[in-house]
């Protein structure tokens, strides 16, 4: 295998790990990451306080990135309007490609409204908050009722950071199906748990209780799950009031004379057996909060101009694979000449958008890399490696801007620990690009 070189787009966990996986195999990696930094949602998608996980992530990855086999290649988007093209990472002589850049598409429901102001995506709030440039340096105008859309738990951090940072009124997770239906797990909860509002929370039950029973659901169950986080509840820090809106489908945003949003349009909702599961059902009727920022928590989709065949928000992948791992495809696939995109694979987000958390993309990472080794088992070697990186270096010399490798990683890690201990803080990182570079001394 060490003849091969491989191309892995996107840093994050599933693209580390896959990264390892084909390193200890043999194979040379080169790891592009459109980010100075790697971690992908490991470092900017994690909520910011918690810094054990984090900084137990941050040991592996730097543990990877040591290997001898991984060129480590920041700053450098892949994509059809990006630093490189995928047709110039074939044309380069790449034996494989493994794209593993996550779900940078944003995904939205079509509503009338989503332009309006105050309206925003859970992802670039979570970027925001996290630092990621340039999401660290926009500004995002949240008013003192908010309506989350959504009852995951990207949800339950959005409403923490509202509650915990922001100190809002009132936050209002709206959720098409009912309590017991709920995504996010009782640990998440505990975040949010003291501002609950129990009274509210069980007039809601009430309200839900004959559609809950039509179908089954124990409504003493849901309740009890959705307290489950009270008696380790973090201690409050505001009087931000937390109330759900069960079985209610967002139908229209409204907005003011100004363009802001205003109240949001909601159809109530039913419940209807779909065999050992449930779905929902629009009723037809509808009722209108009041609201002044709307943000949607409902996942994300790929990136559409990337430059990989697309298909109902996905990466298409080949029906019948001929490297399955565990039974899934990993194969990317051009419907329009019915045939795989020869050596080019996804894994992670990229494979399947905005499923498990860092534990499921790192398999699925390394999952990915084994499809990849398989295909390169049967692959002829069409050009040196060291061919190929040379040519790679020039048309990165070419890009006119810094290129991020291991050695200015290390210097950036340094600096940002020594301000960490000058400041007495838990955690530091810089917020802009240009701040990581002075950091490196390389602006």
């Amino acid at each position: 295998m060490e003849n091969y070189l491989v191309a892995v787009v996107g840093a994050g966990p599933a693209g580390i790990f896959a990264a390892r996986q084909l390193a200890s195999q043999g194979v040379q990696v080169v790891l592009f990451n459109r980010d100075i930094k790697p971690g992908g949602l490991a470092e900017y998608g994690i909520y910011y306080d918690k810094y054990k996980m984090k900084e137990g992530l941050r040991k592996q990855f730097r543990q990877a990135l040591e290997l001898p086999h991984i060129l480590y290649r920041g700053n450098v988007t892949i994509g059809l309007k990006g630093d490189l093209t995928m047709s110039v990472l074939r044309e380069l002589g790449f034996h494989a490609i493994l794209v593993t850049i996550g779900a940078q598409g944003t995904k939205w429901l079509g509503l009338p409204g989503e332009d309006l102001e105050g309206v925003y995506h859970a992802k670039d709030l979570v970027y925001h908050y996290n630092k990621l440039p340039p999401f660290s340096q926009r500004e995002y105008l949240i008013g003192k009722r908010v309506a989350l859309i959504g009852v995951g738990n990207v949800s339950i951090d959005i409403a923490r950071w509202l509650i915990r940072d922001l100190k809002v009124d009132e936050v209002i997770p709206v959720a098409r199906r009912g309590p017991a239906e709920v995504k996010f797990t009782r640990k998440e909860v505990e975040s949010v748990a003291s501002n609950l509002d129990v009274k509210a929370l069980d007039n809601e039950l009430e309200r839900c209780r004959p559609v809950m029973e039509a179908v089954g659901q124990d409504v003493a169950a849901a309740r009890a799950y959705l307290l489950s986080g009270m008696e380790k509840s973090l201690e409050s820090t505001s009087d931000t009031r937390l109330h759900f809106d069960f079985l209610a489908s967002p139908v229209r945003l409204l907005g003011d004379a100004q363009g802001r949003v205003c109240r949001l349009e909601l159809s109530d909702t039913t419940l209807v057996k779909d065999g050992n599961d449930t779905r929902s059902r629009m009723l037809g009727t509808q009722r209108i909060i009041e609201v002044d920022t709307v943000i949607y928590c409902i996942g994300d989709k790929v990136d559409e101009i990337f430059g990989l065949p697309l298909q109902d928000n996905e990466y298409i992948k080949h029906p019948s694979p001929r490297f399955p791992i565990e039974g899934e495809s990993y194969e990317v696939y051009d419907c329009g000449i019915k045939h795989a995109c020869e050596g080019v694979f996804v894994a992670g987000w990229s494979r399947r958008a905005s499923s498990g958390l860092v534990g499921v993309a790192r398999k699925d990472g390394e999952n990915g890399a084994k499809a990849v080794m398989q295909f390169l088992r049967g692959a002829s070697q069409l050009r040196a490696t060291q061919e190929v990186l040379d040519a790679l270096a020039e048309r990165l010399q070419a890009l006119q801007k810094p290129v991020i490798t291991q050695v200015e990683l290390k210097r950036l890690e340094a600096r940002e620990q020594q301000e960490m201990l000058e400041r007495g803080l838990a955690d530091f990182k810089f917020a802009s690009n240009d701040e990581m570079l002075q950091a490196m001394g390389l602006a």
